[in-house]
């Protein structure tokens, strides 16, 4: 009898969010693919000594076809009867530089859509396409935000990308429903995480971001939920009997 592990394909793993998922998945049996701009190193360690399986794949997400044409080659050359169920979580985003849309750089919006919104896009795509024979459990988790659901200034692109997140899940869960063995989807906003993007929005300078202070309030105020503790919140709500019943969710809601 094969080994069933459990197959999960991640962006975004080198850090932050992302990097505290990868560690809470590599447990024994496991197979997991990260997708990054950058390799790390202690999760190849971690993983050997969980007895998981851990291919990390170095692209960058602005150009997310690559790594899409990647996934649907390696999945195409998978035996599913190894895996007992098969999960994409898309993870990675960027914040652009904080400025009103009228102040930012061209190419600053693109890169953010492309990694935010055309990656995850693009993944997804190649993930359920290459997998709609299977007749195991597949899951598609999209790391949305509560800024896809309320304006903020100085932030369209992330705010506009994370929306766009939101929407196209809607979209694939209608898609899938139609299907026998259709894929489960959830656009799941995680909470506010102590994280690298917390750094940047309170760097920036007040004048140009008008909430600068209510991001500031977050981390002196002990608001701020630990990676590690968001990860956890996120991969529960992933188990849930019922994921994927709300194609747009917040862990806040649970």
């Amino acid at each position: 009898m094969p080994h069933h592990s459990h197959l999960h394909i991640l962006t975004g793993a080198s850090r932050g969010l992302g990097l505290a998922l990868a560690r809470q998945l590599l447990r024994s049996g496991n197979t997991v693919i990260c997708i990054a701009r950058s390799a790390n190193a202690e999760l190849d360690a971690q993983a050997r000594t969980a007895g998981a399986t851990i291919e990390q794949w170095q692209h960058d997400l602005a150009q997310g076809e690559r790594a899409a044409q990647r996934l649907a080659t390696w999945l195409a050359a998978q035996d599913p009867a190894n895996f007992a169920s098969a999960t994409l979580i898309n993870n990675a985003g960027l914040i652009p530089r904080i400025a009103p849309l009228s102040g930012s750089d061209c190419a600053d919006l693109a890169r953010a859509l492309r990694v935010g919104l055309e990656a995850p896009m693009q993944l997804t795509a190649a993930f359920l396409g290459a997998t709609d024979a299977w007749t195991l459990p597949r899951k598609v988790l999209n790391v949305s935000s509560g800024l896809g659901r309320r304006a903020m200034a100085s932030q369209a692109a992330y705010c506009a990308a994370k929306a766009g997140m939101d929407h196209f899940s809607r979209c694939v869960a209608l898609d899938e429903a139609r299907k026998p063995h259709g894929a489960k989807i959830c656009a799941l906003a995680p909470g506010v995480i102590d994280t690298g993007m917390q750094e940047q929005l309170r760097s920036a300078m007040p004048e140009a971001f008008p909430d600068h202070q209510n991001f500031t309030r977050l981390q002196t105020e002990g608001r701020l939920a630990s990676p590690a503790d968001a990860a956890a919140r996120v991969l529960a709500w992933l188990e849930r009997a019922d994921f994927g019943a709300q194609p747009v969710a917040d862990v806040r809601d649970a």
